[in-house]
Order: structure tokens, then sequence, then C-alpha cells
């Protein structure tokens, strides 16, 4: 397709950018530690670390995993843990070492934690021990699992005073740890001051090196790690640095990131910001509310990221309305659809529009976003970032005209390598003449701005995480009582979409409460039914038996939206 948007980019936005800058991440590590040592990197609670603590710190956990634990090059690192301080430290700790990083959601079951861990061949995992004990079951059910565990506490990286007092409230106070054992833990702070009395080995790296494998479900549900190279997550941040380039400046901005870093989207752009000395703000827990208004208080933030759920729930607080938005520049959204409603209250709480974006894990993620010089909510996604191609896919994989709806294709330097060890599911991942199969639909207009229009998987979207139909059907059909069960993605005001499964049961006494009950030991809380119906028919099947979800969507459009079932 020809790039058509081009001639629509704002007058500083570069057609290309420069990916060979950097040979790797640890090259732009090196490049902001050295440019701006004494200014913050990370904050976290009230307590930063300079960039001159995070090159130090980074450089003694690399030191113990290189030294201590005789890691080599490729080996991966698994990092369980919310937004904390020591989430830097570790991250850049594993990459400076040359080892792969391995991201893993804190709020896993034990299967979906043992399936990660095998399928990647994590060899040391850092934990908060807040979530020690869903480890301690996955070490128990599988002997054969051989993992060196480090362990971390939530005030770890504060001062000696407030590091002793936060780690009481946390476990004895508000009781947030549940009682582990795992043998051999090495305590975080305990590795660190083992690594700061080694030297750490300089570790070539090159574009082609492995930085992440990023988990994502692909059209299966089945979890597979996405090859983020180093190529990759520099291309990407190089492109999202032009981006915004024109309205940020070097060593002076503030970003809020209350999405988690083990998600991509919070992952690069962190690391985006950091290249460009920014200090970034973590938030470990953006459902409290009152203690994410209290942060956002106490900055002059100049940059926001978040899905639309949070910008709404931000919206709904009545606490913000006195946060001091007067220096907000940048406010970037993706992960889901931004709807107009929360966008045009956004503008006018704040007089700053929000960025839609989109992005796939495995497109590191960036590949179209909306330009920062628009004036409110346009209801595309934008266009494609610089260095990108984007087009519009027909059912043979070739490209069709603007105006026509198709699947989203893309191409970049972003785009990852593969899948790891799934060879024929990379190949169903691209078209036979290079372009990614995003699995979107949607169409171009004549600007080359690209609308969503639906989605070819059956994927549902849940304040921006992925839930697939298939692993929900699993574990419900796990119950006794079920005889058959569909899942599909309902519309949800404050979510985007939740989780509806229709059941047809073999037991008649079985209540949602009870069906709740037993998905609640098998899934994440985003990933749980939040509406429940029981059918005495069979659902609607294809001729060779295949559940139409299509149908079932269908009818739930058609009738008015139930009560969610509750969650607890």
């Amino acid at each position: 397709m020809e790039r058509i948007w081009l001639t629509h980019y704002p007058q500083d936005i570069p057609a290309e950018v420069d990916v060979h800058e950097f040979d790797s991440l640890k090259d732009v590590l090196r490049h902001s530690c050295e440019r701006f040592s004494e200014l913050p990197a990370f904050g976290n609670m009230g307590e930063s670390i300079s960039y001159a603590d995070l090159d130090r710190l980074s450089c003694d956990f690399a030191a113990y995993l290189q030294k201590s634990l005789g890691l080599v090059k490729g080996d991966r690192v698994a990092i369980m843990m919310p937004n904390l301080l020591q989430y830097p430290v570790a991250l850049f700790g594993a990459l400076r070492a040359g080892l792969v990083v391995v991201n893993v959601n804190p709020q896993y079951t034990a299967p979906e934690l043992e399936h990660q861990l095998t399928d990647s061949g994590a060899v040391v995992i850092v934990v908060l021990e807040n979530f020690a004990h869903t480890l301690q079951e996955v070490l128990e059910r599988n002997p054969a699992l051989k993992l060196t565990v480090i362990t971390t506490e939530v005030g770890d990286m504060f001062g000696l005073v407030k590091e002793v007092l936060t780690n009481v409230v946390v476990k004895y106070v508000k009781k947030m740890v549940p009682r582990w054992t795992i043998a051999n833990a090495t305590e975080f702070n305990a590795a660190l001051r083992t690594g700061q009395a080694q030297t750490l080995e300089d570790v070539p790296l090159k574009h082609d090196d492995i930085a992440f494998l990023q988990y994502t479900g692909g059209t299966t549900g089945i979890a597979k790690g996405a090859v983020l190279t180093h190529g990759n997550m520099v291309a990407n941040v190089q492109q999202l640095g032009a981006w915004i380039a024109h309205d940020l400046l070097d060593g002076k901005e503030t970003l809020i990131c209350p999405l988690p870093l083990y998600h991509v989207y919070a992952l690069t752009s962190s690391l985006t910001f950091l290249k460009m000395g920014s200090h970034t703000i973590l938030i470990t827990n953006p459902r409290d509310m009152h203690a994410f208004v209290h942060d956002l208080k106490q900055y002059q933030f100049t940059a926001i990221i978040a899905v639309n759920t949070l910008y709404r729930a931000l919206l709904d607080a009545p606490e913000f309305a006195e946060v001091d938005t007067s220096a907000l520049k940048v406010v970037s959204a993706g992960g889901m659809a931004v709807q107009r409603v929360v966008a045009e209250r956004w503008k006018k709480a704040t007089g700053v529009p929000i960025i839609e974006g989109y992005g796939l894990t495995e497109t590191s993620p960036v590949v179209i976003s909306n330009p920062l010089d628009i004036k409110d909510w346009t209801g595309t996604i934008g266009m494609p970032i610089s260095s990108t191609l984007a087009t519009i896919l027909g059912e043979d994989g070739g490209e069709l005209t603007p105006g026509e709806v198709g699947e989203i294709g893309i191409r970049g330097p972003q785009v990852m390598a593969c899948y790891w060890n799934r060879p024929d599911e990379t190949e169903k991942a691209f078209t036979s003449d290079g372009w990614f199969r995003t699995g979107d639909m949607g169409f171009v207009d004549e600007r080359g701005y690209f609308k969503i229009t639906d989605r070819k998987k059956d994927m549902i979207i849940v304040s921006g995480f992925k839930v697939f139909p298939n692993q929900i059907e699993d574990v419900v059909a796990l119950h006794p009582g079920v005889s058959e069960v569909a899942a599909i993605g309902v519309p949800d005001e404050r979510s985007g979409e939740v989780v509806k499964v229709v059941v047809v049961r073999n037991d008649p006494t079985l209540t949602e409460q009870a069906l709740l009950g037993h998905c609640r030991l098998h899934l994440t809380d985003y990933k749980m039914p939040k509406i429940i119906e029981f059918r005495s028919e069979p659902l609607p099947k294809t001729n060779l038996g295949k559940i139409l979800r299509r149908q079932l969507r269908e009818a739930a459009a058609a009738i008015p939206s139930k009560s969610p079932a509750p969650a607890a």
C-alpha cells in the first residue's frame, strides 16, 4: 500500500527513524545513565532512584546473575511483581548480563504460571513475596521444574526506616503476604550485596539477540512467547521517541505509569521515557484510587499512559478534581478502544486530548497512533508511525483499497522475530509476502487513518487485557455439572468488555456461585466470568459440531444487559 499517511504527518515527524543508533537496550540504558546520572529515573511510593543508582544497582544484580548463579547469554529470567523500584533494577540487570527477560503477571494462578515457566525454560525467577505462595504451589506440582528463586518485599528499595515500616505493615498489619515456604530462596537485597563485590563481564549484544519473551495468547488462547529482540525494542523506542519528541524535552519530563511493566505497552513506554531522561513514577496499585490520586498530587507530571477504563476511573474519582494537570503534555491510551465519552470528559477536565494508539504484543507493541496535534477524539487508531507499513488484507492475503474492510497487516522493524518454539504458529501469523496478521478487522481512509471495525479472532478485551474464550471454556467445562459451555465478550461500560459464559447444565442444581467458585481456582480476576447464562437447549453449532459463538454474541446484543455475576 502506498504510504498515503505521510502527507498527513505533523511537520516534525520523520518518515523513517534511525533504528541503528543503539545496538541494544543495554546501550540505551548506558546512554541515559551517563547523560542524566544525577536525575531521578524511577519513583514509587514517594521514593526515587537516580539514573546513577539504576546503573549501579542493575550492574550489581547483573554481576550476581552472571557470577554467583553462573547464567550465560540467552538464559531466561522471569520477573513476577507489580510496579516497584525493584522491577527496573531486575529488568536491566538481566539485560546487562545478556539474559532474556520473561515478564510474568503476578496475579497468575498456579496453572498459568507453571505453563509460562515451563514453556519459556526460565532458570531464575524474581518474585514479590506476596505472590510466592503461587510459585510454591507450582514447584510442588512440578518437582522437575528447577528454578533459582529470588524473593523481594515491597519496601526493599526504600530507605532503611521506611523499608522496615513498609514491610511490617504489608506483612503483619494488612496481611497481604500469604504464608509460603520455598527452600533456598535468596533475598533480592542479599543478591545485590553479593553482586556489589563481583565484577560484571560485558556481554556484546546486537539487534538479533533476544531481549524478551512476552507471552500472549495469539489465536488459540494457549499462551505463546513472542520473541522480541533488542532490535525490535530499540526500533519501537526510537519510533515512539520521534512521535512524541516535539512536545517533550530531554531530562525535563515526568511520566505517570499506572500500567504494569509486565505489560508490553507500559514496558516500551517506560523505555522510551528512560531514553529521554524522564522521571517515571511507578504506580503499584492503581485500583487503590485514593492512593493513586495522592501520588498524582505529589508531582507536576507531564505525561501519563493508561487504558480507557483507568482514565474513566480517574474522572469518576471526586479527588481527581484537586489534581494539578497544568503541566500535562502527553496523554496516551492503548490496549483497548477509547470511548468517546471518556475522551470528551478527559479533554474537558484537563484540556489535553487522549492520544489513542494501536499495537500488539507481537509488535513491541506500537504500530499505529494518532498524532499529538489532534484537538479532540478522532474515533480512529491513527496512522502508521515512522518506519512502519500497514495495510488492509483481503481473504486471499492480497491488499485492499482505502475504504474496504479487511484484516490489518503490519510490517516494520518492531515486528517480532517469531513465537518461541512454535514454528507452526509463526507461519500462520505471517502472509507469504511478509505481512504480520493482526487478527483485527478494519479499514483505512483516504488520509491513511486506520479504524478497527471488528475482531477476526474471538478474543475478549477486558480493561486492555486479552482473554481467550478457549481457556475460559476449558476451565468451566472441568466442572462436573457442566455439559456445554461457550465464552463470549459482551460490552461493559467500565471495562470495555466482560466475560460471559453460556452454559448447558447436566446437573440442574449447579448454581452461579458454585460455578464462580470453581472458576476462581483456575482464573485470574480479569478472566473471571462476570455474567453466567444457563440454557436448557444445546448451544448452536456448525455442521462439524463447532459452537457458533457469533450467534451467541448476536443473541446477547439483542437483549437488555443483565447485572454481572458477583466477583466474590
